[in-house]
């Protein structure tokens, strides 16, 4: 009987993450069991739409596909205690878990309660169990919203791109939108015309021989346009027959103000830019760092804030315990008087915090033996940011000196760091622009100098410059307009991303994100029939909405009622002209069919654009769109079977060699890159391979007896160091472009000869 209470007297705990169970097992002791719900249980069914729509956009839902036996483990785990407490994610996405868990367990225990944490720690844990309280139903129907909208979308607009390009192609309410930016981008980029333009600088000494650049800033006190070559000649003619007079000298103090601490998308961006992170990786990794890390002794600690958020707060005992590190580790020089704050965007949750350390005690150094690299580099880039952003400001000295030529007024400016502040675990970085990323401005220093005095001029230095084009998005500025512009949501910016990606609508070169032309056809379709639906400023009026349902301001049925409206008219429309639209995606070429003679056309399959013969189905004849191409790029080479030409395709795996006589022969070959595979006795040589996720690699031909693999480009280049027969192209932030040989790892720039 004793046994029977004993057990009748725990409680249950359902999280959304199993890695969470052990975190919460050491905080809560025995009294509690742990459960995890692994995700979602409960969907819309993938089959079919899901959705009434004339019954109030009514959802049907259903159990995911492998979740029977989370959930009756969830149910039998629910009978034998008194209370249960639903503690998924404190999130849209996360209430909605709770709620369908309720659903399912209520019946067998009614004693259910929504418990919250920002942060896997004992104390944070303790206090969310103690405040647990009902499910925010607002929160469900804002999540329950957003998911039958986006249903809506994907399930009635995808068909239609089936039909006029390929099947299994998609068609996302947000991630088109995104799809549509660098779309939009790339033709800027392209259509962009350079304009030229001159600028002056002066290379001037003092009368102690000092040395100094000052730039042409005004003429006749205007600012100016220098055009062309012919006019920077007559102004530096004219110039070198002046004196320079210095004729006021600034000089005054400036304060760089630390940044606020991480948001979701913030963090998205710094990793991106810092670490080279894609967004859903930073979101796995910080994930982990949330859910516990097990440290000394067997101690599970969360060792940041939840990290999906929006908001900038950072909470009173966290102010406290930062500000006092501060003190001791830095010296009290580094902290203000007074704690910074900062403000959140007027849609951000302003319950939520801002992504820090639970603990600003364990520093990156501390627990790096705990940590994988990833989490490591992770941590440390939101603990810095954290406890920078609670220091004292950087203090410059600036100095500004204005130098006349009569009419021409030439400036030189210094900014030399006078205390760090901040940026003494902080540093600094550009914003991203036309050039790519970089460090921050470099110090300038110029000679001490008063008004009045006369300068000696050493040379003109006239430069040609031409306008740039705007930069295309990489990953981390992709997420910044999309936060700028309204669209998405902390929990979705990694997933639009990773999602026109997945499906090769845009591939990342160089860190920078190019529409494909699977992408830019996918959008020129979707921008022209749906331009109100796929439009940025609709779809950021769409993310309001769902915040006021959030907030309890709107229904979310009429939200759906004011979309769907609308949205079905122009559907029925655009549905009536398929075959029109199927037909726009064809392209005329010159090329005739040799066959029947009739003219071939250019059209989309499942593996990419071919050509067809217009005569179809009268003649099914089909061939590859770069064919005449692509005989050319393979040098000569012939087929070893029945000695035709071997032409370069590509199948699902890539690119491959195949003989140009199909379909009479059917050789096909990997692409070598004449390179022999550095392994010992192997005789094989290095070609061009593709992984499941669609990422090329190097590896070796004679794959699987030889396991040779290599992520980084081979190049025949002789190693100068070892004499290895090959390197391998590289690139990162602070070298370029170089080249590192995998035997001996020396390094040097691409400019050897190639083996010969």
């Amino acid at each position: 009987m004793k046994r029977k209470q004993n057990k009748m007297a725990k409680n249950l705990v359902i999280v959304e993450s199993p890695t969470k169970t052990k975190s919460l097992s050491k905080f809560l002791g025995k009294e509690f069991i742990i459960e995890a719900s692994v995700g979602h249980v409960k969907d819309l069914p993938q089959k079919k739409l899901g959705v009434d729509v004339k019954k109030n956009f009514t959802p049907e839902y259903v159990t995911i596909k492998g979740k029977e036996k989370v959930l009756a483990t969830l149910k039998k785990a629910a009978q034998k205690v008194k209370q249960v407490y639903l503690a998924p994610d404190p999130d849209r996405e996360g209430e909605a878990i709770a709620f369908h868990v309720a659903e399912e367990i209520k019946k067998i225990n009614p004693h259910i309660a929504r418990a919250s944490f920002n942060e896997i720690t004992k104390e944070a844990v303790l206090k969310g169990i103690k405040q647990a309280g009902k499910i925010d139903m607002d929160k469900v129907q804002a999540q329950q919203a957003r998911r039958i909208l986006d249903r809506l979308v994907g399930y009635q607009v995808s068909p239609i791109l089936w039909k006029t390009v390929y099947r299994g192609l998609s068609a996302g309410r947000v991630q088109s939108v995104a799809l549509r930016l660098i779309c939009e981008r790339e033709e800027q980029v392209l259509n962009f015309v350079p304009r030229e333009y001159w600028s002056i600088q002066a290379k001037l000494e003092t009368a102690q021989k000092e040395n100094f650049l000052a730039g042409l800033f005004k003429i006749e006190g205007k600012d100016f346009e220098i055009k062309n070559e012919t006019e920077v000649k007559k102004l530096t003619e004219d110039i070198k027959t002046k004196k320079f007079v210095v004729s006021e000298v600034k000089t005054e103090t400036k304060n760089r103000y630390p940044y606020p601490p991480y948001t979701t998308s913030t963090l998205q961006q710094d990793a991106a830019r810092r670490l080279y992170f894609s967004p859903q990786k930073t979101m796995i990794v910080a994930q982990q760092l949330y859910e516990g890390v097990e440290l000394e002794q067997g101690e599970v600690v969360g060792l940041i804030t939840y990290m999906r958020t929006d908001a900038v707060r950072i909470a009173d005992e966290a102010l406290k315990a930062v500000r006092k590190f501060i003190s001791v580790a830095y010296s009290e020089k580094y902290l203000p008087e007074k704690p910074n704050f900062y403000k959140s965007k007027k849609t951000a949750q302003q319950a939520h915090e801002a992504i820090r350390p639970t603990y600003v005690e364990y520093t990156p150094e501390k627990v790096r033996r705990f940590l994988t690299k990833d989490q490591y580099r992770l941590y440390e880039l939101i603990w810095n940011r954290f406890v920078a952003c609670q220091m004292t400001a950087a203090v410059y000295d600036a100095t500004s000196v204005d130098i006349e030529a009569e009419k021409y007024l030439f400036r030189a400016n210094s900014s030399i760091l006078k205390f760090d502040g901040f940026l003494k675990i902080y540093q600094d970085l550009k914003e991203e622009n036309g050039n790519g990323n970089g460090d921050a401005e470099p110090e300038t220093k110029l000679p001490k100098l008063k008004n009045g005095v006369l300068l000696k001029l050493l040379e003109l230095i006239p430069e040609q410059h031409f306008t740039k084009p705007p930069a295309r998005f990489s990953e981390a500025s992709l997420i910044k307009e999309l936060e700028a512009c309204g669209i998405g949501r902390p929990s979705t910016y990694a997933i639009i991303v990773s999602t026109i990606k997945g499906r090769k609508y845009v591939v990342n070169e160089k860190r920078r994100l190019y529409p494909t032309d699977l992408g830019k056809t996918v959008n020129k379709i979707l921008v022209e029939n749906f331009p109100d639906i796929f439009e940025v400023g609709f779809t950021a009026t769409m993310e309001e909405e769902l915040d006021k349902v959030e907030e309890g301001e709107m229904k979310w049925v009429q939200v759906l009622k004011d979309f769907y409206q609308p949205f079905s008219a122009t559907l029925e429309k655009v549905q009536a002209k398929e075959k029109k639209i199927k037909k726009q995606q064809e392209e005329k070429t010159d090329e005739i069919c040799e066959k029947c003679g009739s003219a071939m056309i250019i059209k989309w399959g499942r593996n990419g654009r071919f050509l067809a013969c217009s005569n179809y189905p009268a003649c099914k004849n089909t061939k590859n769109v770069n064919h005449k191409e692509e005989q050319e790029l393979v040098n000569g080479e012939k087929c070893n079977l029945c000695g035709s030409p071997m032409v370069v395709k590509s199948g699902r795996f890539g690119r491959f060699l195949a003989c140009s006589n199909y379909p009479k022969c059917k050789n096909t070959k990997s692409i070598t890159l004449k390179i022999p595979c550095p392994e010992k006795g192997c005789g094989g040589e290095i070609t061009e391979k593709r992984s499941k996720k669609g990422r090329v690699f190097y590896g070796c031909s004679r794959y699987p007896k030889c396991k040779f693999a290599s992520w980084d480009k081979p190049v025949s280049v002789k190693c100068p160091q070892c004499g290895a027969n090959f390197m391998v192209e590289k690139s990162n932030k602070t070298k370029g472009e170089f080249l590192k040989c995998l035997s001996c790892k020396f390094e040097t720039e691409p400019k050897l000869e190639a083996v010969s």
